[in-house]
């Protein structure tokens, strides 16, 4: 089936001719190691002049990481859980942050998360919290800021700017990968449409239009079709009206 890019396109064409602009940033989750997906998700980005966000898991994270960062100015590490450990029990939906355990022990793997990347990575780190499988309960969303932290990033659309005091909501809305299905590409006509409504309610006044519009990837588990529809719809966008965002903490090495 082809796919029909007219509809994105006219919405394109609508926010460029109103000179509205669209702020995008790229997240990209579970980093430990450096590995060939990683090469190949800094050389898009390279490519593509978009920085990516890259979500480090605390705990398995390696020195080769470390290096392999501070030898790329793409790539901007963000605190990604602990452990990516599932602490939820049979039946519920996965989660490391979520009411399972005792907010304290929550909130203690938060912080050595932070600590921990600090240590290996230095001043590179921005402190932007990312929970796995994008969900973290309400206590211990509270105290983030506590331990450092000023952004919290999950997914789809915001509520509000900000989700705690002292903490800023910074949300991803687009994922390109079928988990529940085929685990490959989601069909691109469906990612598509998504796009061109998730533009128009901003455009007209029905969703926040401030928050950085973010798109989602997981470089381990990319196959071509994902590759491929990542660097077309990002390329597109970026041609206008997108233009780059990134985190106003970002240090460069």
């Amino acid at each position: 089936m082809t796919t029909d890019w007219h509809p994105l396109e006219q919405e394109l064409q609508v926010w460029m001719d109103q000179g509205l602009t669209l702020p995008l940033w790229w997240r990209d989750d579970d980093a430990i190691e450096p590995t060939p997906q990683l090469n190949q998700l800094t050389r898009l980005s390279e490519k593509l002049d978009l920085p990516v966000h890259l979500a480090v898991i605390p705990r398995d994270a390696t020195a080769a990481l470390a290096l392999y960062i501070a030898t790329s100015a793409q790539l901007i590490p963000i605190v990604h859980g602990w452990a990516h450990q599932n602490h939820a029990p049979q039946g519920d939906k996965k989660a490391e942050f979520e009411a399972h355990r005792p907010v304290e022990r929550v909130l203690a793997d938060a912080g050595r998360g932070l600590d921990t990347l600090r240590t290996l990575l230095g001043k590179t780190v921005t402190p932007m919290f990312v929970p796995p499988w994008n969900r973290i309960s309400d206590d211990a969303t509270l105290g983030l800021a506590k331990l450092g932290y000023t952004s919290l990033s999950t997914f789809k659309p915001r509520s509000s700017p900000e989700t705690a005091p002292g903490l800023a909501q910074i949300n991803t809305h687009l994922d390109p990968i079928h988990w529940k299905g085929s685990r490959s590409l989601v069909p691109p006509q469906q990612l598509l449409d998504q796009v061109t409504r998730q533009l128009n309610a901003r455009r007209t006044g029905a969703a926040d239009a401030v928050e950085p519009y973010g798109i989602l990837t997981h470089h381990l588990v990319h196959d071509a079709a994902i590759w491929d529809f990542t660097a077309s719809l990002l390329s597109r966008l970026l041609a206008g009206p997108a233009i780059s965002w990134t985190h106003p903490q970002r240090t460069i090495s």
